[in-house]
């Protein structure tokens, strides 16, 4: 029996970028992405393990070598358009977010469950982790483009930053490619 239930919901990827190492959060647009176990080559995010950080400082002293599983960054097209409709904007950049992917189609991408895998058609797999917590960083990003705007994202963004992932399987991802959502069988947790 398969641990993976397909959940009939498919994502059109509407977007691609990475952030370059050694640069500040401003991702650089792509029509395509070679994905490695480290994630995106060259990208601030890529590697098989990172140093922990104020996300898991309940568990690990900052610094330490953990699994990363924050090489990407996924958003959800239709929850972009909910922030920026609550900050006032027409329309919120990618770029703006650090983001690696968009995809349009998967309802409520933010809370996805962790480990459900979005898969491409020459099998490159993604692992989703948890929720991306909005943060102060994406506001720099906009201020520089829309002075007045950038503090208003972190509220604007509750529950719709997108999710981080790591690369299962690797493979390219393409601008217009269809992913498959795959979700974990199992029921909620209900201690």
């Amino acid at each position: 029996m398969p641990v993976f239930r397909d959940s009939g919901f498919k994502g059109e990827i509407a977007w691609l970028g990475m952030v370059p190492a050694g640069s500040g959060l401003r991702a650089v647009p792509s029509d395509q992405l070679d994905l490695g176990f480290g994630g995106v080559a060259g990208e601030r995010h890529a590697g098989e393990n990172r140093a922990s950080c104020v996300r898991v400082r309940n568990l690990h002293p900052e610094g330490t070598e953990i699994r990363n599983t924050r090489q990407l960054s996924i958003l959800s097209e239709e929850e972009m358009a909910l922030i920026a409709a609550d900050m006032g904007l027409a329309q919120l950049q990618p770029e703006h977010l650090g983001a690696t992917l968009v995809l349009r189609g998967i309802p409520d991408l933010s809370h996805l469950p962790p480990a459900s895998r979005l898969q491409g058609p020459d099998g490159v797999t993604l692992t989703t982790d948890i929720e991306n917590r909005p943060c102060v960083l994406p506001g720099r990003e906009i201020e520089k483009d829309h002075a007045g705007f950038g503090p208003r994202f972190k509220r604007a963004a509750e529950n719709r930053r997108g999710i981080t992932a790591w690369v299962e399987r690797p493979g390219r991802l393409v601008v217009g490619q269809v992913l498959s959502l795959f979700v974990p069988d199992q029921r909620a947790w209900a201690p």
